[in-house]
């Protein structure tokens, strides 16, 4: 095994920070909701009907898509799996839930037309085999919608610093000092929508963000 896929064994396998980390989304949705829904509302505003999302945690996500949209849902965290179902239930999502990894989709080439990522780059342990994927599955045209949380430079650099290493064991591998932008321009898409703002949250090393979408 290689040592990123012994990483994803690892992240898949660990009791605590899986039931932790549900616990603890289960927990924020509201308030996340509260935060960032607006935003989520306008990214999601014309998926299709039929979509692929990795990390979708206990949900989350599903209050922004429409009734009936059919989900092929990426989620390695089985204690994440109850409130995902349930949630797709409460919001009439067709799921398809899968126990696979981000870096390891088992997708067809040239297979979906949206690809959905919050919240989920920071964590996975090779962000850039990640997003090589997502690049791969996506047909011509394609688009891979995201929203997450990056590195900051300044009094919020210092602070992600500080916070780096409990924060990474706390939130399932959670880097809170990724280039994730730079990880999506660099992935070969045709083009890349950006948008950068500073999200007002209690949860400060995570506030500095950004949203939007890559076409392949």
């Amino acid at each position: 095994m290689s040592e990123a896929g012994a990483r994803v064994r690892h992240r898949i396998s660990n009791p605590v920070r899986g039931r932790l980390n549900a616990a603890t989304l289960r927990a924020v949705d509201r308030y996340a909701h509260l935060l960032v829904g607006e935003r989520k509302r306008a990214l999601f505003a014309d998926l299709p009907e039929q979509i692929v999302e990795i990390g979708p945690g206990t949900g989350a996500n599903l209050r922004y898509y429409r009734p009936g949209t059919q989900l092929v849902a990426i989620e390695p965290n089985v204690h994440m799996h109850g409130p995902l179902r349930a949630a797709a239930r409460r919001h009439g999502i067709e799921l398809e839930l899968r126990t696979a990894t981000a870096e390891r989709l088992a997708l067809p080439d040239a297979s979906a037309d949206a690809v959905v990522s919050t919240l989920v780059l920071c964590t996975v342990p090779d962000p850039v085999a990640a997003v090589e994927e997502v690049w791969r599955v996506l047909r011509p045209g394609g688009r891979l919608l995201f929203l997450e949380h990056v590195r900051a430079g300044g009094g919020y650099g210092r602070l992600q610093r500080l916070t780096a290493r409990p924060w990474h064991w706390l939130f399932e591998g959670c880097d809170v000092r990724r280039d994730t932008e730079g990880t999506i321009r660099a992935a070969g898409f045709s083009s890349v929508d950006v948008q950068r703002y500073r999200m007002r949250s209690a949860f400060l090393p995570i506030n500095p963000q950004i949203v939007g979408t890559a076409t392949r």
